[in-house]
């Protein structure tokens, strides 16, 4: 039997890092391109624990793990996203082949650029299955959990992820990205209030988004690496 202290969690500390617990596995996924397409692979092994600190200041010099640099940099992590449910804040988009939902919640990591196109010009497109399939896709790979496919007979198409959590780098915009939430890990704020459970999620941690704790892509516009 699993108790609570074992089951996968993240908890946001007040202006202070990500406490992960659980024994979630931890990785470091490059963002490449395949023809017009983005994918992961996969980058340096991070070390493994049941229980560890994430960076969310974009300061520390053990990144992505907290060094406590946050309280030498007096970071304000307070949080300034929507709780509300996905459902409630996305706009609902149709198709003639499927639909999508879209809440405006991008880490700017582009899953949406498919072969064809972007996902919201070839939704028009749908009824021929090649832009079906690839709207699909990109509903489905969306790593913030922005753009989620929508059947026609109203039926969410979500990926089967495990719990896991991806330290992101971004190459081709020469920046560090957010940090990718995967498998339906709970979110707690640092109030002690639940976010509404989701399958896929992007986290800030350059400190910048203002949208806390969600990344805004701010690590773009701040040209933010865990390198320096």
């Amino acid at each position: 039997m699993v108790n609570d202290k074992q089951k996968p969690k993240i908890k946001v500390l007040k202006d202070g890092p990500y406490r992960v617990t659980g024994s979630v596995p931890l990785y470091e996924k490059i963002i490449v391109k395949k023809g017009k397409c983005n994918e992961f692979e996969d980058g340096r092994e991070l070390p493994q624990a049941e229980e560890y600190l994430l960076c969310r200041c974009g300061k520390s010099k053990n990144k992505p793990f907290c060094d406590s640099s946050h309280v030498k940099e007096g970071f304000d992590g307070t949080e300034t996203a929507s709780n509300d449910k996905y459902a409630d804040r996305a706009e609902y988009l149709e198709g003639p082949g499927v639909n999508l939902m879209d809440d405006n919640r991008c880490a700017l990591s582009r899953f949406c650029h498919r072969e064809d196109g972007y996902a919201w010009g070839l939704l028009k497109k749908t009824g021929e299955e090649r832009y079906r399939e690839q709207v699909i896709e990109a509903g489905m790979q969306c790593p913030s959990g922005r753009l989620t496919a929508v059947n026609k007979d109203g039926d969410v198409m979500e990926p089967e992820h495990e719990p896991s959590i991806s330290i992101i780098q971004d190459p081709d915009m020469k920046v560090s990205a957010g940090i990718y939430v995967r498998g339906y890990i709970p979110l707690e704020s640092a109030d002690g209030q639940l976010y509404e459970l989701r399958n896929r999620y992007a986290l800030c941690r350059c400190g910048k988004s203002q949208n806390k704790p969600f990344c805004d892509t701010s690590h773009v516009d701040t040209k933010f690496s865990d390198k320096e």
